[in-house]
């Protein structure tokens, strides 16, 4: 490394366990995460955690190990999770680790703001470039502006590491302990096997609302994953998304996905970050199609609806006879987060053609319960109220109900559950008064 910036990098490596002797009791600890999770870092922070006293770690959805809300970690490291995943669930419901709700479009800006001020960050770059700037890679929306908002910031620095285009970069000299590591990053296939018949039906109806020349939004999960699977005989499809996955490469080598026809970074695949297989990493490195910029943008809401037809297409736990979703809790307990849910849906709803899709199964625990509910359950989090939604979508159809009467959307919804709750739904629909 014969380059100006090459002795400041060497001045400035050491090992994960000398790096978090930086922490102190009382911390908080802004942690990438996603596929991105600096697994070196955390297990160094784990050992050291007997020694500290009331460390917080932030955080959004994390893949891999969750040593860091083991119950022994009590009292040591408290998770503030800002976006639940399912390993730190528990933890949460169990009252050991904090859930912080906040649309994803914001969730940088609690740091920025210092909302939630920042002692340290935890990144996972790519190696410098010639000109000394390492990249965030698959995780940069949700973790640039964090990072810029810390006091110390500790990275560490991975060849597997893809090397993405857009605003996803930090100059060497801006990190404040460099930690070389060389272990393949966390994968995370969206779909094993291909999509199962259920989402593939709920696939079909949704990919008949999509024109040529959509921009699409895909959440995670099964079903936006099973839709792409029925974009092969569309024209010009383009994409600004939160993340997207695997899949996508697929779409662009078929001629599918050009972006040619978007309002706005026409040619560039937006997005936050990705989550994937090593497949996709290795694709995106170096990729000048792929710009990744902050979540801060690409999730603001104002931004979307620039695109014009953006397809938003996100899920839900259970939906009510009103249209009110709730996608981030069952009754009173804490499951997900808001995401970028809302973020998508009135971006879309704004956008000129727009299509804003919520898309769910009709039942829950094999038929067992409907997820379209006369009312949600106590306690439930409405993450898209009825004001804002559009589109429902189950194995059954699709239920407009925007513009529509209270009775309108009571039927609309009505249609599409599972033919065995029809009649319940109905029953309750009257004594609710939706519907005469």
């Amino acid at each position: 490394m014969a380059h100006s910036w090459s002795n400041t990098y060497k001045s400035k490596v050491t090992t994960a366990a000398k790096a978090i002797e930086a922490i102190k009791s009382g911390d908080r600890i802004f942690l990438t995460g996603n596929c991105s999770v600096p697994q070196t870092l955390m297990k160094a922070l784990v050992e050291r955690a007997p020694e500290l006293e009331n460390v917080e770690i932030c955080h959004a959805l994390t893949i891999g190990s969750s040593d860091y809300v083991a119950p022994e970690m009590e009292g040591h490291i408290r998770a503030n999770s800002l976006f639940i995943g399912p390993n730190v669930r528990r933890a949460v419901q169990e009252g050991r680790a904090d859930y912080t709700p906040v649309l994803l479009s914001e969730f940088t800006l609690l740091f920025s703001q210092g909302v939630l001020p920042l002692d340290v960050a935890f990144v996972h770059v790519s190696p410098p470039d010639e000109h000394g700037f390492c990249s965030y890679g698959i995780e940069t929306g949700l973790t640039k502006t964090p990072a810029e908002s810390a006091r110390t910031i500790i990275a560490e620095v991975n060849p597997n590491m893809p090397r993405c285009h857009g605003d996803s970069f930090i100059h060497v000299s801006r990190l404040d302990y460099i930690v070389p590591v060389d272990y393949p990053l966390l994968q995370l296939a969206m779909t094993e096997g291909g999509p199962a018949e259920l989402h593939t039906r709920i696939a079909e109806y949704i990919a008949e609302l999509i024109p040529d020349g959509a921009t699409m939004q895909m959440g995670i999960g099964a079903i936006p994953d099973a839709v792409l699977q029925f974009l092969y005989d569309k024209r010009d499809l383009g994409i600004h998304t939160e993340l997207f996955s695997d899949s996508v490469i697929d779409l662009v080598e078929a001629g599918v996905v050009t972006n040619a026809r978007k309002t706005l970074h026409p040619g560039k695949i937006t997005a936050g970050f990705m989550l994937g297989t090593r497949r996709l990493y290795d694709w995106v490195d170096d990729n000048p199609i792929i710009e990744l910029r902050r979540t801060e943008y690409v999730n603001d809401p104002f931004v979307i609806a620039q695109n014009e037809r953006q397809v938003a297409i996100n899920s839900a736990i259970e939906v009510d006879l009103t249209g009110q979703v709730c996608a981030d809790s069952i009754g009173p307990k804490l499951y997900s987060g808001v995401g970028g849910q809302l973020d998508f849906i009135y971006g879309a709803a704004r956008s000129k053609g727009g299509v804003p899709v919520i898309a769910l199964p009709s039942t829950a625990k094999g038929d067992a319960f409907s997820r379209i509910v006369p009312m949600l359950k106590p306690g439930a989090g409405v993450v898209t109220t009825r004001n804002h939604v559009h589109y429902v979508v189950t194995e059954y159809g699709v239920a407009a109900l925007y513009g529509k009467t209270i009775r309108q959307r009571a039927q609309a919804l009505i249609n599409i559950a599972h033919p065995k709750f029809r009649e319940e739904l109905t029953r309750a629909a009257r004594e609710l008064h939706y519907i005469p």
